[in-house]
């Protein structure tokens, strides 16, 4: 199917964007053993920028709808830059918590006016094959990001940063210039004093409760499952990789290359097929249990091999079932309620994303594979929510239209 240029356009910047994100996960191993932080903070560091990240999707999504996403990409773009600046120059574990939680403010925009933007602006016949695009450049790009930034960091940690950080910054101003303006409502005086108000991240999430409805809420909660697992299993993975095996950033990077190309190949084929074809409701449930027992294959085997390769075939999995899981949340959305609804995802994901980084950073410290079975235990759960959400989709009742107030 033939793509308008501007929404082609997008994607190619989210490409680099989504490769620029990931520069510095490679050498971040090697960065905190260089200025003696102790083993936990990758996981509190991450933890930190996700609870920022959490509190402030909401309000990034419903200010798209007032000044349009591709301004909430350019804001959010530099900011992300500037808070990678400041991750650069943290010398102790207090000022590297503040950097990712400054550039978590900032990341939690732009990944919500990712998806508003194409909610936005996607025809319907269109939209679950552009969420299945950028779910998958997601993915893909990260991966390749990783490799890029890991061959940066062969040559120092300060190179992998900066070429993230000058990126960072060029992306946001091409979304800006290609993108088209999605804003649905003037901001003006009496909505931006409603903007000021809600500026409360916890005022934003509330405000949008009605909008919730027990399908809505179920499949979220399969989100925040699916992404507290992914988040602690792939941090530990990253550090496992340099800590427990002793790879350089440069080897870092080239498996998630490798694992880059599974992710594309998987998400081409089975995933396009999953989301064209059969009803995502149940395939996701599937898809759920498989991330599940790949899980298990990687908490039960300890040798270099077979270890990375149950961690490929779990990330092949695991990113065919991020564009069902967008689908199925925007299937549930209102026009009207779009930005917020996206808002709610990407936030929802971060809450998984901050209790799973925070968790895995905690629990490395007693076992490194205790990490890895707190993946195995969200995945199950996330499984179970997913066929309780199949059933609540197929039941149609009154009794499941809306929460209870």
């Amino acid at each position: 199917m033939k793509r308008s240029r501007p929404i082609f356009l997008f994607f190619m910047i989210n490409i680099l964007f989504c490769m620029a994100a990931n520069f510095a996960h490679p050498v971040t191993p090697t960065l905190i053993q260089q200025r003696n932080f102790g083993d936990y903070m990758f996981g509190v560091a991450l933890a930190s920028m996700m609870t920022a990240n959490f509190l402030f999707s909401p309000f990034w999504g419903k200010l798209a709808g007032w000044v349009s996403s591709r301004k909430v990409m350019l804001i959010c773009a530099w900011g992300y830059a500037i808070g990678q600046i400041m991750f650069g120059f943290a010398a102790t574990e207090r000022m590297l918590v503040l950097a990712r939680m400054f550039a978590g403010i900032f990341t939690g925009g732009i990944f919500t006016a990712f998806l508003t933007y194409l909610v936005n602006t996607s025809p319907l016949e269109e939209r679950g094959q552009n969420l299945t695009v950028a779910a998958t450049i997601q993915t893909v790009a990260s991966a390749f990001g990783y490799f890029v930034g890991g061959m940066l960091g062969e040559i120092g940690t300060s190179i992998a940063i900066g070429a993230q950080v000058v990126l960072l910054a060029a992306c946001g101003i091409l979304f800006y210039l290609v993108c088209a303006d999605d804003a649905k409502d003037e901001l003006e005086a009496n909505n931006l004093k409603t903007l000021v108000k809600e500026a409360n991240p916890f005022a934003a999430f509330l405000a949008g409760k009605q909008i919730l409805t027990t399908a809505l809420a179920t499949i979220l909660l399969v989100t925040a499952l699916a992404n507290l697992g992914n988040s602690g299993f792939d941090q530990s993975f990253n550090y496992y990789l340099k800590a427990q095996l002793g790879l350089s950033p440069g080897y870092n990077g080239t498996i998630k290359a490798f694992i880059g190309l599974i992710c594309l190949a998987a998400n081409a084929t089975v995933g396009m097929w999953l989301i064209n074809k059969t009803d995502i409701r149940r395939s996701s449930i599937y898809v759920y249990l498989l991330c599940t027992l790949a899980m298990l294959g990687v908490v039960l085997v300890d040798a270099a091999v077979p270890f990375i390769l149950a961690n490929v075939v779990y990330f092949g999995f695991f990113a065919i079932s991020v564009p069902l899981a967008q689908s199925l949340v925007a299937d549930n959305a209102q026009a009207k309620d779009s930005n917020l609804v996206m808002g709610y995802y990407n936030g929802l994901k971060s809450l998984g994303s901050i209790f799973g980084s925070l968790a895995a950073g905690l629990l490395y410290t007693l076992n490194p594979k205790l990490p890895f079975v707190l993946g195995l235990i969200a995945f199950a759960f996330a499984t179970l929510a997913a066929a309780h959400y199949y059933r609540l989709s197929t039941l149609r009742s009154p009794a499941v239209d809306s929460l209870e107030q």
